[in-house]
């Protein structure tokens, strides 16, 4: 399945920090710009992967959204 995120990605000192708005708390940095997003979609997989583990009796369902 394959599922699309806004991101917000901001050049640092240290490289690049990113974060998801719709999970609130994922965030990530890189090195590069490459290495960022990289690492920001870890990030949402284990996001949504610990949601999914601390709710194992919740109906936990998917919408599509089109903006």
């Amino acid at each position: 399945m394959s599922l699309r995120y806004s991101i917000v990605l901001q050049k640092s000192k240290e490289g690049y920090s990113v974060s998801c708005p719709a999970l609130p708390g994922c965030w990530s940095q890189g090195a590069t710009e490459k290495e960022a997003l990289e690492n920001i979609r870890d990030a949402i997989r284990e996001y949504l992967a610990a949601i999914k583990q601390t709710l194992p009796a919740a109906d936990v369902r998917e919408v599509e959204v089109t903006v």
